[in-house]
């Protein structure tokens, strides 16, 4: 599990304005109805943002992060990934999510995602350039919605992207790099258990041969999940991926 119910999204450095956010329900192209929240900026700026969560799905921290981007004049949407198997209910810790991980497929998921960019680029600033931000799981599916270019991304940023990840079967994010069509921003924690930092220099290299745009940064010492509020010994790390995330969505604004 990447975050727990107490898990909270740091903030970020600088002045903030005012958010609202809302719990929206919404239709995927085979008829999946599935949650999602959407955070709105009193004044837009540039850039809008779909968050995918990690394995857990939609639950308190992507809702808050959603309003942190919100607060900085970034439109988020955080989308839920389990409306086909688990329907619309409670993402708690009480929440037995594996069994839907395993049934998560990337046609599907991408329907949904497309379901996502429709009501955030319909709710939001529709001429905004649009991000996915993915954490763990949501990682590698933001690497693997970066193959896909009729979402008119401009960049894809990956926390903890797990690169070995498969789906229903697929190829893992790794994999499908030479693929890529986005600008990436990766982030990873040098101490990360389930993430060896050969497999980060690898994703570098591939992205690199390409010649996609790509900025990869590995925080030494830090572990998987290190983007927490309560987690002060990494709170350098934490505040540098903000100004990170920020100046890329803004370079592709």
């Amino acid at each position: 599990m990447c975050y727990d119910d107490n898990a909270r999204p740091p903030i970020p450095d600088g002045e903030r304005g005012t958010a609202q956010g809302d719990d929206v329900v919404l239709n995927s192209a085979d008829g999946t109805r599935f949650m999602a929240y959407f955070a709105r900026p009193e004044k837009p700026g540039k850039g809008q943002v779909i968050i995918y969560p990690d394995v857990r799905g939609l639950h308190q921290f992507y809702k808050e992060l959603a309003l942190r981007f919100a607060e900085v004049g970034i439109s988020a949407i955080a989308i839920d990934y389990f409306g086909r198997t688990a329907g619309i209910s409670s993402r708690d810790e009480s929440f037995e999510f594996m069994p839907h991980v395993q049934q998560v497929k990337l046609d599907t998921f991408f329907q949904d995602v497309q379901a996502g960019l429709n009501y955030l680029r319909e709710n939001a600033d529709a001429q905004g350039a649009t991000f996915p931000v993915g954490f763990c799981m949501g990682g590698a599916l933001s690497l693997q919605s970066a193959t896909r270019s009729e979402f008119g991304f401009k960049g894809v940023i990956a926390f903890y992207a797990g690169l070995k990840r498969a789906f229903g079967g697929g190829a893992t994010a790794l994999e499908q790099a030479d693929k890529i069509v986005y600008p990436v921003l990766g982030l990873f924690g040098g101490a990360d258990q389930g993430i060896p930092v050969s497999d980060v220099r690898e994703l570098e290299a591939k992205l690199q041969q390409k010649g996609i745009e790509e900025k990869i940064l590995v925080y030494e010492g830090a572990p998987h999940s290190f983007f927490d509020r309560r987690a002060s010994d990494y709170a350098e790390a934490s505040s540098d991926a903000w100004r990170q995330m920020l100046s890329f969505i803004a370079s592709y604004s």
